[in-house]
């Protein structure tokens, strides 16, 4: 057995050291000193790894929320600074954790182009559609991304991922916010037949819903959707200020 079997190799090491890092970095609890010095010495190694550690600070809330507020717009910022360096280690982040993917969108959108920020949104609700997860915050926390940025809602990524093959499969999520954001981007994207048909499935499929039931209609107005072939069933379910014209789209009174 040599020396360095004694004491492991230095990957091992530098892991462990991470993990203890890792620790400090999300004690909710204690001295704000510990977090501060573990952000810190990984903002020093600045390794893919660390970086990627360093992260973890979005996924915790302090006790204090100013101090909290704080060291994350510390962790944002070296993460920026870093600049490529940081860019792989902030993707693996966004796609692995549940939890602070609002900060890492903004440490991404400083680092990538916005193309690419969608490209990446876009694939995960994609993904997410098909998994079971109970906590709803990140597909909420990226459809929500999607609407404050509706003027990429228009454009393609270079990955070919669509708003409407993202959002769609959505519209069947267990949870109402989720299905509601779902449909909420739909109807803020360009109009496509896809996204109409949907919208008016969810319609019928959630008629006893009534946040659902509006949020839709209100979608298929801004839309300027018609519900041909559904007038009947549609109908049934308007309420004020909704109602159907001539051509059965939907309308709303006052607008």
């Amino acid at each position: 057995m040599g020396i360095f079997d004694l004491f492991g190799t230095r990957e091992s090491r530098d892991q462990a050291a991470l993990k203890r890092l890792a620790q400090k970095l999300t004690q909710k609890w204690g001295p704000p000193e510990n977090r501060e010095k573990a952000i810190d010495q990984l903002a020093e190694m600045g390794t893919p790894a660390a970086l990627k550690t360093l992260c973890l600070r979005f996924t915790v809330r302090s006790e204090v929320g100013i101090q909290d507020d704080e060291e994350k717009e510390r962790t944002r910022a070296i993460l920026v600074e870093a600049g490529a360096d940081a860019l792989g280690s902030v993707k693996e982040f966004i796609a692995e954790q549940e939890s602070g993917i609002a900060w890492g969108l903004r440490v991404l959108a400083a680092l990538a182009p916005p193309e690419e920020v969608l490209s990446i949104v876009l694939g995960l609700l994609k993904r997410l559609s098909g998994e079971y997860t109970r906590d709803p915050e990140k597909k909420l926390v990226l459809l929500a991304w999607l609407l404050e940025h509706p003027d990429l809602l228009a454009r393609t990524p270079a990955a070919g991922e669509t708003v409407e093959g993202a959002a769609v499969p959505l519209l069947e999520d267990f949870v109402d916010d989720v299905r509601i954001g779902a449909a909420r981007v739909l109807a803020a994207a360009p109009a496509s037949a896809g996204a109409r048909d949907a919208l008016i499935a969810l319609l019928l499929r959630d008629r006893d819903n009534a946040r659902v039931r509006g949020e839709v209609l209100q979608g298929l107005a801004h839309m300027g959707a018609d519900v041909k072939g559904h007038r009947p069933d549609v109908e049934s379910l308007l309420v004020e200020p909704f109602f159907l014209d001539r051509e059965a789209r939907v309308k709303k009174r006052g607008i």
